[in-house]
């Protein structure tokens, strides 16, 4: 174990990172490093605190770095030390990226990040638990699909676990992507029209834009080719608390002398994350895979809904969180992973992620916030959960979207400590 410790805006950070298995029924052959970052207040320095780790949305993204001492984090520190993870394969936790890969079969590849899955995650959060706490327990937080990661833990580790706090993320138990996508895919179509409702001029603005991109060649800075679809994948903005206002401004910024400005340009690489973070578009579908394949989902659901169609009559819909094969192509960065995510939405033995014998009797007391209108985690899936699992307390609200935890950290977990007497 790897670790330093510093001291940043009136907290202690301590980093640390662990070598463990790829494969935990491998112990002895390959391993990985993961990597977790500790914060703690100065004035408890010298006291026993109890830990609370953070599992960060995804799948296939960092924890969050802390920049001030604000937010969630803020609330979080006054009763833990707060673990921030990054998840195996992000971060400092040897990334996956185009780099990380030459000269490896598709095959291979595709084996390799089978490991990737929350059930591996879990799996690295028991090892750091028993090497920093030994048989003490902690908490979890997890948000988006750390609340998938929260689901995995209670059903094959609740014996390390005091509490469980989940934001957004109350997982389907057994769905297929598919019966999700045609849920979410009908939310991602509320969410354009509210869009448009609430920007009068965003209509117009998009418009002439998929006009342009329709009839131009575009490329953006880093040499991909801007197409209509990869315009429209902007959508995945629409479910967060600023994510309509952030497009509607970006979009009335979009042309100089009739043509696309570099500042829009520019600003679309810096909203999609797809090519920094392979991840999510890989495994993204993979995480609610359980003993049957994928096949692409969300493309072949996508057919069953013409509003989101190029060749639109009026006007044009934006995505969501739907992953296409098409962006293997698209994104240069994907490339190279194009023939093992193929294998991957193929493969059909994949590990069941919960076990619901273990969820209905369980002793671990949770908190969860449920979002009405979530454009990404399905609340209808997510109450049917909530309903089978005793010791949970459920806290709706439909005025906060997706990302409450980021935009009010501090309210959303005032309402969970509450409902844990915390």
């Amino acid at each position: 174990m790897d670790r330093i410790s510093y001291k940043y805006s009136n907290l202690i950070l301590t980093d640390r990172k662990f070598e463990v298995p790829l494969d935990y029924d491998n112990p002895d052959g390959q391993k990985i490093t993961i990597f977790s970052r500790e914060i703690s207040r100065k004035e408890y320095e010298n006291k026993s605190t109890p830990y609370l780790i953070f599992f960060q949305g995804g799948p296939g993204y960092e924890s969050p770095r802390p920049l001030t001492n604000s937010g969630w984090i803020k609330k979080a520190s006054q009763y833990y030390k707060v673990l921030l993870l990054d998840q195996r394969g992000t971060g400092l936790s040897n990334p996956i990226t185009e780099q990380s890969f030459s000269k490896i079969t598709d095959e291979k590849l595709a084996r390799y990040l089978t490991f990737f899955r929350a059930d591996n995650i879990v799996k690295d959060a028991e090892f750091i638990r028993k090497q920093i706490i030994g048989n003490e327990k902690w908490s979890i937080l997890g948000q988006s699909f750390g609340g998938f990661c929260a689901a995995n833990y209670l059903s094959y580790y609740p014996d390390g676990l005091e509490k469980v706090f989940i934001t957004g993320g109350l997982p389907p138990l057994n769905a297929h992507p598919d019966d999700i996508y045609r849920s979410t895919y009908k939310r991602v179509i509320q969410k354009n029209k509210q869009f448009y409702e609430t920007f009068p001029r965003a209509k117009e603005n998009v418009k002439k834009i998929a006009k342009f991109l329709k009839t131009n060649e575009v490329f953006l800075p880093n040499g991909d080719l801007l197409t209509l679809q990869r315009f429209q994948q902007l959508g995945l903005n629409l479910g967060f608390s600023d994510g309509m206002a952030t497009l509607n401004f970006l979009f009335e910024r979009a042309f100089i002398n009739d043509e696309l400005s570099y500042f829009f340009l520019k600003s679309i690489l810096s909203l999609q994350s797809f090519d920094t973070n392979p991840i999510f578009t890989i495994l993204h579908e993979a995480c609610y895979a359980q003993g049957f394949s994928t096949n692409w989902s969300a493309q072949r659901i996508l057919n069953e809904f013409p509003e989101f169609s190029e060749n639109y009559e009026d006007t044009l819909y934006f995505t969501g969180e739907m992953l296409y094969p098409w962006m293997l192509d698209n994104y240069s960065s994907l490339k190279p992973f194009k023939g093992a995510a193929q294998i991957l939405s193929e493969k059909r033995d994949w590990n069941k992620l919960y076990d619901e014998k273990m969820l209905r009797t369980n002793e671990v007391p949770i908190a969860a916030a449920v979002y009405t209108n979530d454009m990404y985690v399905d609340r209808n899936f997510s109450m049917e959960l909530a309903n089978i699992i005793p010791k949970i307390k459920i806290w709706e609200t439909d005025k906060l979207e997706h990302n409450g935890l980021r935009s009010d950290g501090e309210k959303v977990l005032n309402n969970l400590f509450k409902l844990l007497k915390k």
